[in-house]
C-alpha cells in the first residue's frame, strides 16, 4: 500500500530540508501523543544509519517499529526505512527547489506486508484509504504551512 502527497512551500530548499529531518522535533511531538521513541544511536548526527525504536498502541495493541535512515542526501530529500512485526515499509521525502523562495515537498510511504497477520492490517487500511489519504495530506498541508509561517517570521 502505497500513500504519496506533494506540497508546493514558500521558503527555499536549505530551509525546508532543516525542518524536514529536525528529528528531535518529530520525537518531542510523538512524544506529545503518547508515543515512546527511543534513538538508538544516541549522540550520533543524524544522517545516514540514524535509527529509532518507537512503541505505541494502534487499534488496541502495543506495537513496537523500528527506522532507519536508509538515505540521506542534503538538501534533495532522504529515506528512512521502517519495520514493525511482519509490516515493512519505506518512506521517501524529496525536496525539488522550484525557484530560489519555493520548494516542492513530494513525501510518500509505502507499507509492504511480510505475514499473515500485517497482511490483514493493510487490507483494513486499504478499506479506509480514501480517509487514510485525507489525514494524510492535512498533516503534510499542517507541516507544509507551519514551515511557510516559520520562514516568513524569520525573514
Amino acid at each position: 500500500m502505497k500513500l504519496s502527497t506533494r506540497e508546493d512551500i514558500e521558503a527555499p530548499i536549505d530551509y525546508v530540508f532543516g525542518r524536514a529531518t529536525d528529528f528531535a522535533s518529530f520525537e518531542r511531538s510523538a512524544l506529545r501523543r503518547g508515543v515512546e521513541v527511543h534513538r538508538l544511536d544516541v549522540g550520533q548526527d543524524v544522517g545516514k544509519g540514524a535509527s529509532w525504536r518507537v512503541e505505541f498502541v494502534f487499534r488496541g495493541r502495543p506495537r513496537k517499529a523500528e527506522a532507519v535512515i536508509a538515505d540521506f542526501d542534503p538538501p534533495n530529500g532522504f529515506a528512512a526505512k521502517f519495520e514493525s512485526g511482519g509490516l515493512q515499509g519505506q518512506t521517501v521525502v524529496e525536496l525539488v527547489p522550484l525557484s530560489p523562495g519555493r520548494t516542492r515537498l513530494t513525501l510518500s510511504v509505502e507499507m509492504t506486508p511480510k505475514t499473515l497477520a500485517a497482511r490483514l492490517l493493510i487490507q483494513s487500511l486499504k478499506l479506509a484509504k480514501t480517509n487514510l489519504h485525507r489525514k494524510f495530506k492535512t498533516r503534510v498541508a499542517d507541516f507544509a504551512e507551519d514551515v511557510e509561517e516559520d520562514y516568513s517570521a524569520r525573514s
